[in-house]
């Protein structure tokens, strides 16, 4: 029989998904919980697994286009006849019982291609709209109009995004029909894309110019931008803390403190022979600095509750890192890191992070969170002030350790330093707590036996 798998609800509110890669094509035989695909949301890349054994026949998108919650994403050939359709209560087909596996499809047919609107937020995250373009670039278009997405292969859309053409801008040109690579050049040539031999793929050509090396390349060589649509992590990212910023009242003071004491310890930890296996860092330590500071500042582990009108204080601590990773920003969560010891931490430390490294962070490990650190100084960089991640109260940022004169028992010595950038919310924290808890976290760094004063 024919069965067809819909893009399942995969939680947080989230609406939709761009289809990454896929791992199979049309004729594969598949298992049961066989991973199918690739699909990146606004938060996180997913692996979707197969809730059928049997033959693909049809896959509904291509890699790098996005796909509604609900929408058909695969079919498959199963054995055993067509069963007959159960409509539960709204009259609809049902599904798999499996856990996360989305909508049910609104009819028993296969649905036409979703329409978008030109001008639409979706169609402005997917394909740079027609109002970025010049006015001179295309003929006039209704952005009233409901359109169709381009009908296009995925090595033309390749193409034409070398080209920095607009798929929309063809598809007014040459109607609704296949677009090919000759159209994107033709529409190139016209709007006076005279780069576009010098952007073309090497292998085409054994006389193509190779391309220019690092951003800037000789005029004519190469296009003056590139557009790059706002998308997944990005796209939730900007979002956030534009939602952060003019919501929350953004308060940041500094202090800077003498760390020597700390880095002699991690020292004395790394030839410890029965810590060989793990490697606790700075960042570890900080890490337990915060989350003894926090049992001091209980604004600094709360949410602001609008709607409820009450500030939520947490007794516990979902501690958020903030990792930089090839597709953005993002902030997964140490849960319960107030339990947790150095070596605990510094191995969950470790998890996050090549979790994150590989694309691999599941939105579970991306909600929540109560306190967050943002480590600055990998890159070099003494201080900042960064922004709240919502429903948060407070953010450390942390500075590079560096070496300079400091006074120290009376005299300047040569010390390791480092600056703490404490941003937090004014609507729950006061300056005297914020202060208060800058100057626990940098007494512990400072002295780290002191954290045997906080219970």
């Amino acid at each position: 029989m024919n069965a067809e798998f819909r893009l399942p609800d995969l939680g947080e509110g989230l609406t939709e998904a761009e289809v990454v890669q896929w791992l199979v094509a049309p004729g594969d035989t598949v298992a049961l919980n066989q991973t199918l695909a690739e699909v990146e949301t606004a938060k996180a890349i997913v692996e979707l697994p197969s809730p059928y054994a049997g033959t693909v026949s049809t896959l509904h998108a291509d890699a790098g286009e996005t796909v509604a919650v609900g929408a058909p994403l695969i079919e498959f050939d199963v054995e055993g006849e067509d069963e007959p359709v159960v409509p539960d209560e709204a009259g609809e087909k049902a599904q798999p019982n499996l856990v996360g596996y989305g909508a049910a499809p609104s009819s028993t047919g296969r649905p036409a291609r979703r329409a978008r609107r030109a001008g639409s937020s979706s169609a402005a995250a997917d394909t740079a709209v027609l109002e970025a373009a010049p006015h001179d670039a295309s003929p006039s278009v209704n952005t009233e109009t409901v359109i169709e997405r381009p009908r296009s292969t995925p090595p033309v859309r390749a193409h034409a995004k070398r080209l920095g053409i607009d798929l929309v801008l063809v598809a007014a040109e040459v109607g609704d029909c296949l677009i090919t690579r000759n159209d994107v050049d033709a529409y190139a040539e016209r709007v006076g894309a005279a780069f576009s031999a010098a952007v073309a793929p090497a292998a085409e050509s054994e006389t193509a110019p190779a391309s220019p090396a690092g951003l800037f390349a000789a005029a004519g060589d190469a296009p003056r931008e590139t557009r790059i649509p706002i998308r997944g992590v990005r796209k939730h990212t900007a979002a956030a803390m534009v939602q952060s910023a003019f919501t929350a009242p953004h308060v940041t003071v500094f202090h800077t403190v003498d760390v020597t004491a700390m880095m002699d310890l991690l020292a004395t930890l790394r030839e410890d022979r029965s810590l060989s296996e793990h490697r606790i860092g700075p960042l570890a330590v900080i890490a337990k600095a915060v989350c003894l500071a926090l049992g001091r500042a209980p604004g600094l582990n709360a949410r602001w509750d609008e709607a409820a009108g009450e500030i939520v204080q947490h007794h516990y601590v979902d501690l958020g890192i903030a990792a930089a990773t090839d597709r953005g920003l993002i902030v997964p969560n140490i849960r319960g890191a107030e339990r947790m010891n150095l070596v605990d931490l510094s191995g969950a430390l470790k998890s996050l992070a090549e979790t994150a490294r590989s694309g691999r962070t599941s939105p579970a490990e991306l909600a929540g969170g109560t306190f967050s650190i943002s480590n600055i100084g990998v890159f070099g960089v003494e201080a900042g002030t960064p922004i709240l991640p919502p429903g948060q109260s407070g953010i450390l940022a942390v500075g590079a350790v560096r070496r300079q004169p400091w006074e120290y028992r009376g005299e300047i010595a040569l010390r390791q330093v480092m600056t703490l950038s404490l941003s937090f919310d004014h609507r729950l924290v006061d300056g005297a707590e914020g202060a208060r808890f800058l100057k626990d976290v940098a007494d512990i760094l400072a002295e780290p036996g002191r954290a045997m004063l906080f219970s």
